[in-house]
């Protein structure tokens, strides 16, 4: 009977282990693309003017080479994004080089992890494709260090190399950013007090002193659900899941070497 009450309560403590798993298992805000309808038509000038994307969307502007044409939009903990950028190209054009850059809220360079980041266009070319798959965002980092953080990243797209005669022909761009969620295999020990976004501190500033003035802040984007912060992976349920197993697998090796009961106390032989 003892056993039997063990193994319940052991298969009781598995079930509510698993039930986070399947509460949790809805679509992240990157699996649900927005309407085309509400995604940007324009591009900004500059980090300041950037233009708010949702991921998911497809972003388009008209341009002129030599511009710069930035776009910025929200990454959370443990995903990764992509960027994806297409260069419609004039009818008549010499080789143009063009490039992609992605910046996170501290405005540092993030390398691509995998992607044509740079690509050059023949002068018959058409259009040009260019992608970029960033590090996984990580909750936390050390200062020194370069990795992603949460917050507002900014996507910089530019022709570089420009003859004079190409200057200030006109283009069409689509942007696009998704994203994928890597889980608890990128989570780490920590989390920041606020996300990388641009107004944020004085935001918080004026969450503290209690103050209802309007607060300058820059950027209004963020992931559907809010910012995680790296509370919670996909880590808690497999931590779960394991001590769970151990308990069985103690309650198992105990009904295996407990033997048959009691030794008789009657002497051999009596």
């Amino acid at each position: 009977m003892r056993i039997t009450r063990a193994l319940s309560v052991s298969l009781l403590m598995l079930g509510l282990a698993v039930a986070p798993a399947a509460a949790d298992s809805s679509p992240t805000p990157t699996d649900s693309a927005s309407a085309d309808g509400d995604a940007p038509t324009q591009a900004g000038t500059s980090f300041r003017t950037a233009t708010e994307v949702e991921q998911g969307q497809t972003a388009t502007a008209s341009g002129s080479t030599g511009d710069y044409l930035y776009w910025s939009f929200p990454a959370d903990a443990g995903q990764r994004p992509t960027v994806k950028a297409t260069v419609k190209l004039p009818e008549t054009h010499a080789a143009q080089t063009w490039q992609v850059d992605v910046y996170d809220g501290l405005r540092r360079r993030q390398s691509c992890q995998y992607g044509a980041q740079t690509r050059t266009a023949a002068a018959d070319s058409s259009s040009v494709e260019l992608a970029c798959t960033l590090r996984t965002v990580r909750a936390w980092s050390e200062t020194w260090a370069n990795d992603p953080l949460p917050g507002t990243y900014y996507v910089r797209l530019t022709a570089v190399g420009l003859t004079t005669a190409d200057l200030g022909l006109p283009v069409g761009t689509e942007v696009r950013v998704d994203s994928k969620d890597i889980g608890g295999s990128a989570a780490v020990d920590g989390s920041l007090a606020e996300p990388l976004v641009p107004g944020i501190a004085v935001k918080s500033e004026a969450d503290k002193d209690g103050s209802k003035k309007d607060s300058a802040v820059l950027s209004a984007i963020e992931p559907e659900d809010g910012w995680s912060s790296g509370w919670w992976s996909d880590r808690w349920v497999w931590t779960a899941i394991g001590g769970v197993l151990a308990a069985l697998a103690g309650v198992g090796g105990y009904a295996l070497t407990r033997g048959s009961g009691r030794p008789s106390r009657v002497p051999p032989g009596a």
